[in-house]
């Protein structure tokens, strides 16, 4: 093989860049990888936003996946100073009535917050949790014959229905908006087909690892597992904005963890012109924006639950909820959005001076939306914590067009890289045999444009960089287990 300045070269130090980096040096192959920011991490990273002592997550912040990834769990973090703290309670979601339903590690002190439907939860959600360490790997990867085909086919029978339809199965409205609060993460409406899906991915890694907070913010996964690639002779550089091939040094391979809008500004020159033509109808869901605040005192929920929970879901009941999702994306701004929250520092210390505390929230709104969401918020949060308000220290906005700017790959605020609805759930960023292979031979894309999605969990850099290994340099990436 003809010499060149590095073995691989990856464009971007998200989680998935520096997963793909990490398991093409562990191959024993020198890698660089190149951030355009001063500072590594993509959308792991932490800032002083509002106030000085108040450290806050810019982009994400309560993090299951990373912890239940099938790879980041091979690696040796914890002696690269990542401490995960777990919450009391994993998530709330409250009612108008006062009471909530609450996530708990245990299958049954969370049924138990669900009134008659406790035997539903359990008969829904024990299997998944039974068979989730089988079921991982196949669910956070690409699209192939799974490993555990009876167990994956049990998941998908329900994890390919909508949301809305597998609410049906309860009649409590706890239960039912519990589900529709984790159903919304996918950013789509919850009549939407496959919504279902992480709705119980979320559900079954809160109860097997629960929803854990990095000690002194999301930046700290992102500085370990740098530390972690540097140990095994990586190379990164930042403050470098790469907009062409021609800009980097000679390797045997590239990386991108972009988008399809950047990979086809950087590398579209070299693509056939199918695979540009698929790049170029690659869909951008919803944005979000979000809000940091600084407060003097915690948040003074109604319901005790939410008092004790890491990640607070703000949208009432299923119907309430799935309309407002719907007229987002629609391309409206409803008056009383799903708020998604986390209250961080009523378990890590390091991130407010003493007694005071921080807040973290965001909402969905309409793609590229530069509608100011600050008051539909925060009387959302007030609505069930009554005085929130008068708490207000500080405060730290972002419109869709600040977060682009913040991360490239939040288009149009768009923080999961793209649609992840059925039409592209199986062909996201390009139908092909494998999604992480360009048309161009030795460049891979390796986000969260690709399975299996959005989500801190590595496992799209992971998958990409294997098949790298496999096609350019006949080598095996470390298996999972």
């Amino acid at each position: 093989m003809e010499k060149r300045d590095y073995d691989a070269i990856i464009v971007g130090s998200g989680p998935n860049g520096l997963a793909a980096g990490i398991t093409i040096q562990q191959a024993g192959l020198s890698v660089l990888i190149v951030e355009a920011k001063d500072t590594i991490g993509g959308g792991l990273r932490s800032a002083e936003l509002t106030l000085p002592g108040f450290i806050h997550d810019v982009c994400s912040a309560i993090h299951p996946l990373a912890l239940g990834s099938p790879f980041f769990k091979t690696l040796p973090l914890d002696q690269f100073g990542l401490k995960y703290i777990q919450p009391t309670i994993a998530a709330a979601h409250p009612f108008d009535d006062g009471k909530a339903a609450a996530l708990h590690r245990s299958i049954e002190q969370t049924a138990q917050t669900l009134g008659t439907d406790k035997e539903a939860y359990i008969k829904l959600i024990q299997p998944l949790v039974k068979s989730w360490p089988q079921l991982a790997t196949d669910v956070l990867g690409p699209l192939r014959f799974p490993k555990h085909p009876i167990d994956m086919a049990l998941f998908g029978l329900k994890a390919l229905t909508s949301a809305t339809h597998l609410a049906k199965g309860f009649q409590t409205k706890e239960a039912k908006g519990l589900l529709a609060g984790m159903a919304a993460h996918s950013i789509q409406p919850l009549i939407n087909a496959a919504t279902s899906a992480i709705s119980l991915v979320l559900l079954t890694t809160g109860h097997v690892v629960g929803w854990p907070i990095p000690r002194g913010g999301a930046i700290a996964i992102a500085n370990a597992l740098a530390s972690y690639f540097v140990s095994l002779g990586g190379t990164i550089e930042t403050g470098q904005y790469i907009r062409s091939l021609n800009q980097l040094p000679s390797a045997h391979t590239v990386l991108l963890d972009v988008t399809p809008r950047q990979l086809l500004q950087i590398a579209g020159h070299r693509f056939s012109s199918l695979y540009k033509w698929q790049l170029e109808r690659y869909r951008y869901g919803m944005g979000v924006f979000k809000i940091d605040w600084a407060l003097d005192e915690p948040i003074p929920f109604t319901a005790e639950a939410c008092r004790h929970a890491g990640t607070v879901h703000l949208g009432n009941t299923l119907e309430e909820l799935a309309a407002a999702e719907q007229l987002t994306a629609a391309g409206q701004h409803p008056d009383k959005p799903f708020v998604l929250l986390a209250q961080q520092s009523l378990f890590d210390t390091t991130r407010a001076p003493k007694g005071k505390h921080t807040a973290w929230a965001y909402c969905h709104v309409p793609n590229g939306s530069v509608t100011d969401m600050t008051t539909r918020i925060e009387a959302q949060v007030e609505r069930f914590a009554p005085g929130f308000k008068n708490r207000i220290i500080g405060r730290h906005i972002m419109n869709t067009n600040q977060l682009e700017a913040y991360n490239p790959n939040y288009i149009g605020g768009d923080i999961i890289g793209g649609v992840t609805d059925l039409g592209q759930l199986f062909t996201r960023p390009a139908l092909r045999l494998s999604p992480y292979k360009t048309s161009a031979k030795g460049i891979y894309i390796c986000s969260s444009s690709t399975p299996p999605g959005g989500g801190v969990h590595g496992m799209c850099g992971y998958y990409a960089a294997k098949r790298a290994l496999k096609d350019v340099f006949g080598r095996k990436a470390v298996a999972l287990h």
